[in-house]
């Protein structure tokens, strides 16, 4: 399982992510960024002027989401398009305000960015995402420096339960092997007794799911 370090590091290299909040029946997104990260989670800003604010202290829940690669998709010809090598990186979870002064009490380099922004810009407050899970998606569809396509590593902290990536093939499978022949991505293997999917390879494109003559492969959820 990855760290908070980890975890945070991989949105850091991305920079600007997507901060999606929920306003009444609707979703609300906006560009922002991590700031820094210790033991608890995860922390980021806004102005508490903001909707965005708003609808954090109303649901105290947040999701982001960001691409660390060309973001301009390619058309090969009439039929095909290319991806640049690269990954997404998403998370959900809890999240609560953090006052300046707790900031400060934690004596960490890393907050002082922040604390010397709110001594600017007065209306600044800081949030931390302190239970939350998401996904890191490594993607090489051509597979032109790895032998498969995508590499998926789920994460959890504060408790927060994760699902395992990638669907399932369960003891109905009678060992025709029609999944294993429909998959591009590699994630289906033989074993002694049946076909099973590697999750971490398994892009979840239904292929298998719809080869399998017995409904033997189900989904495992998001």
């Amino acid at each position: 399982m990855m760290t908070i370090k980890e975890i945070y590091e991989a949105f850091d290299k991305i920079g600007s992510c997507t901060f999606a909040t929920i306003d009444g029946d609707y979703p609300e997104t906006r560009i922002a960024h991590f700031l820094a990260y210790d033991e608890e989670g995860i922390y980021f800003s806004t102005m508490f002027v903001k909707p965005f604010y708003k609808q954090l202290v109303k649901t105290k829940k947040v999701a982001v989401c960001g691409l660390y690669a060309d973001t301009k998709v390619t058309e090969v010809d009439a039929e095909n398009i290319y991806f640049e090598p690269g990954y997404f990186a998403r998370i959900s979870g809890d999240v609560r305000e953090v006052s300046i002064d707790e900031l400060k009490s934690k004596n960490n380099p890393a907050f002082q960015f922040f604390i010397a922004d709110q001594e600017r810009y007065p209306a600044m407050v800081a949030f931390v995402l302190y239970r939350a899970k998401g996904e890191i998606f490594d993607y090489d569809f051509e597979m032109e420096h790895r032998e498969n396509k995508v590499e998926r590593a789920r994460f959890s902290y504060g408790g927060f339960p994760v699902e395992p990536a990638g669907l399932r093939i369960t003891d109905k499978c009678i060992n025709c092997g029609k999944c294993i022949k429909v998959c591009s991505f590699k994630a289906i293997y033989k074993d002694d007794t049946k076909f099973s999917i590697n999750g971490t390879r398994c892009d979840e494109c239904g292929d298998c799911y719809l080869a399998c003559p017995v409904k033997a492969i189900i989904q495992k959820g998001v």
